[in-house]
């Protein structure tokens, strides 16, 4: 029983209907307004960014995008995201912290693109430098993984307030496949390293990786229950001062 929900697990995460991540915007907000470019280097498929409106009130939407076709996901390089990508969400992130909005993060991402370009542009710095800035960014933060969260590449987009997860989805420093490889040589063996990763979203919430754990049927009838509970967790947020908020951001990942 316990081979077959860590597979149901790695399907479920990296099943085709989650890699579009344009048509969940569409279905959350509406009326999303894309914004474009690092203002430093160019633009990055990878990450699509802007501002929407929820319950008539602004909100900023960040998410991770692999695509769905080939060419797509060639573009995305399969969601994994380039330092012009993550420049470009801490600048809509920061932008947002000036318009005083909360920042949602949607991802679905492998992780970082690794490609020798990619680093010599500074990958780690830029990822290391987004995580810091989102723990200081003085708007309520919420993180949905929809897919898979791999590594640094999610981190940097998910240091929030309160991270959620799809009940097939993975939050993993390495992916399964990454682990067996490095541990085994051998990565046919990644339903293994997944056993080993404890990749099950309901253990990750007892250690107090996650704050929720979502059904998969948040996506159905145009994932209006998705958009109804990010709705009400606004509300929420509402009702503490920024001062404590920040306070409680740190102390969450501190204890890690």
């Amino acid at each position: 029983m316990a081979n077959k929900k860590i597979a149901a697990i790695m399907a479920g995460a990296r099943q085709d209907d989650k890699t579009d991540m344009r048509a969940l915007i569409k279905q959350l907000f509406p009326d999303f307004f894309e914004m474009h470019g690092d203002r430093t280097a160019g633009d990055d498929a990878a990450i699509v960014g802007g501002f929407a409106s929820l319950d008539k009130r602004a909100v900023c939407v960040i998410a991770t995008n692999k695509g769905k076709d080939l060419d797509q996901r060639l573009a995305t390089n399969f969601g994994s995201p380039t330092p012009q990508g993550y420049r470009k969400a801490l600048r809509i992130m920061k932008t947002a912290e000036s318009l005083n909005c909360p920042v949602i993060t949607l991802i679905n991402t492998p992780g970082a693109y690794p490609g020798a370009d990619a680093e010599a542009s500074g990958q780690g710095q830029i990822l290391a430098n987004n995580i810091s800035e989102m723990l200081q960014l003085k708007v309520p933060l919420l993180a949905i993984i929809i897919g898979e969260a791999g590594s640094g590449g999610a981190l940097a987009l998910a240091c929030s307030d309160q991270v959620w997860a799809l009940e097939h989805s993975m939050y993993t420093v390495v992916s399964p496949e990454g682990f067996a490889s490095i541990m085994w040589k051998d990565g046919q063996r990644a339903q293994d390293a997944a056993k080993l990763m404890h990749i099950e979203p309901e253990w990750l919430k007892e250690k107090g990786v996650l704050e929720r754990v979502l059904p998969e049927s948040v996506l159905d009838n145009g994932a209006a229950k998705l958009q109804q509970l990010i709705a009400e967790q606004l509300v929420d947020f509402d009702q503490v001062d920024l001062k404590q908020l920040l306070a409680k951001r740190h102390a969450r990942f501190r204890k890690f």
